[in-house]
């Protein structure tokens, strides 16, 4: 691993991976603090340490899932540190590191470009500061105008200040795929709203929109076009529609009579949901069905598409979109005999191929280990724990209810697969892109393994 000059001062080099993990470890030590003050807390009384730190991993990670409601478990200044959180969590610590470096007018180092190079999956560390800076105008321009227009919707039903704040919180948490929401423990997240055409298209087009990716963003910007876009752009455009077209059609014929979800819903009304579950799945978090009532087959296809999540230098966790592809494109390569894995006439580098093949299965195995501990701990439905545990791992934040009700060390255990799921992968594709490949000292004989 290259080592790198710490961002934050000082001499001792550190590197890439290390400075994202400590970043993060900051920002949620310092949250879980100021939601430990009893400022934070509606009675003024302060919160312990579990669910202040569960709440705060939640929020910085990007995940949703919380052992208490965000709109009666925590004032104004709780509900404002964990909005803070999100967009921090969201944007990337090291990237909002850049704003106040640019806005002191500082030079950006070369430690500094690249992990923010890394974060946003460029090839390169050429105008850094203009596709960050832009990115940033993208961002808050988004949620801006989406929190205005929710507002409008919001201002009628909770009054003006009730309405103007529910309408930024909810757009900054869609924007960054976090998943929390004001609307009480009685409204269920969406679930107040499942009628409502406004409120859940607009929350789709936060999610799918911030679940892209800044690459995404700049080169639809530069290019206007479908045939003038870069080819990971059409790649990671795709998929996502590929994706949230199959889960809708999945989830409308599978829970199309499910009385505990769609069953009671007219036809528009069934489809409209069955869309928005596909959609939040992506890893926003916002439910507008019961995740509880869900059958067991919309349970397991709803982990694997939580484990998909995203695309790479979004604000969306999983294993990223074109980490899928990758591997679905070796797939085909390795059925059709060919030992090349190409898309549209153009080679996919090996080294990629691993790198994708190795954040999969380490994310995988982590997933397994993680819902058979929490199955076997508090003697859940094994499905039920999966379903937790993706949406961890996954920085989702979907629950069937059962967060609330787990043992410490289950808490313990989703805390770590949160932080795992968003500084983790980041890590992990900080490690992929910084490692230098150098070619082995000693060549080893091959040996031939019979697979199959």
């Amino acid at each position: 691993m290259r080592r790198l000059r710490s961002p934050f001062g000082g001499h001792r080099n550190m590197n890439a991976t290390r400075v994202v993990a400590l970043s993060f470890g900051a920002i949620i030590a310092v949250g879980t603090v100021l939601l430990m003050l009893p400022a934070a807390s509606p009675t003024g009384e302060g919160r312990d340490l579990m669910t202040a730190l569960f709440t705060a991993t939640s929020a910085s990670c990007v995940t949703g899932l919380s052992l208490v409601d965000t709109l009666t478990g925590w004032s104004f200044f709780g509900q404002a540190v964990i909005l803070a959180m999100i967009q921090l969590g969201g944007l990337g610590f090291m990237t909002v590191l850049t704003i106040f470096s640019l806005a002191l007018k500082r030079r950006i180092n070369l430690s500094q470009r690249l992990i923010i190079m890394s974060s946003l999956n460029l090839n390169d560390m050429e105008e850094v500061a203009r596709l960050v800076g832009n990115a940033l105008k993208v961002t808050f321009g988004t949620e801006g105008v989406c929190a205005l227009l929710l507002a409008l919707r919001f201002i009628p039903e909770y009054d003006l200040a009730g309405g103007l704040w529910r309408g930024l919180f909810t757009s900054v948490s869609a924007m960054c795929n976090a998943g929390f929401d004001l609307f009480g423990p009685e409204g269920g997240s969406l679930m107040g709203y499942q009628g409502d055409v406004l409120v859940q298209l607009i929350l789709m087009f936060l999610i799918v929109f911030g679940g892209l990716g800044f690459f995404v963003w700049m080169d639809m910007k530069q290019a206007r076009c479908w045939r003038k876009l870069q080819l990971y752009s059409k790649l990671v455009l795709g998929m996502t529609a590929g994706l949230i077209a199959v889960g809708a059609v999945y989830f409308f014929c599978a829970e199309y009579a499910n009385p505990a979800t769609l069953g009671p819903m007219p036809v528009w009304e069934k489809a409209l949901n069955s869309l928005f579950q596909s959609v939040t799945l992506r890893t926003a978090g916002f439910s507008s069905i019961p995740q509880g009532g869900l059958r067991d087959s919309s349970l397991a296809v709803s982990c694997l598409l939580m484990l998909v999540g995203g695309s790479s230098g979004s604000t969306a966790g999983g294993v990223k979109t074109a980490t899928a592809a990758v591997l679905l494109l070796a797939l085909r390569a390795g059925l059709r005999g060919r030992s090349e894995v190409t898309l549209r006439r153009r080679a996919i580098p090996q080294e990629r191929v691993i790198n994708a093949l190795t954040l999969v299965l380490v994310v995988l195995s982590l997933f397994f280990l993680g819902s058979l501990a929490i199955s076997l701990i508090d003697g859940v439905p094994y499905l039920s724990a999966a379903f937790e545990a993706a949406s961890a791992i996954a920085t989702v934040g979907l629950t069937t209810g059962i967060t609330a009700g787990l043992s410490p060390v289950s808490r313990v255990l989703l805390i770590f697969l949160m932080y795992l799921g968003r500084v983790g992968i980041l890590s992990f594709s900080i490690a992929f892109l910084t490692a230098g490949r150098y070619p082995a000292k000693i060549q080893y004989p091959t040996v031939d393994i019979m697979i199959g």
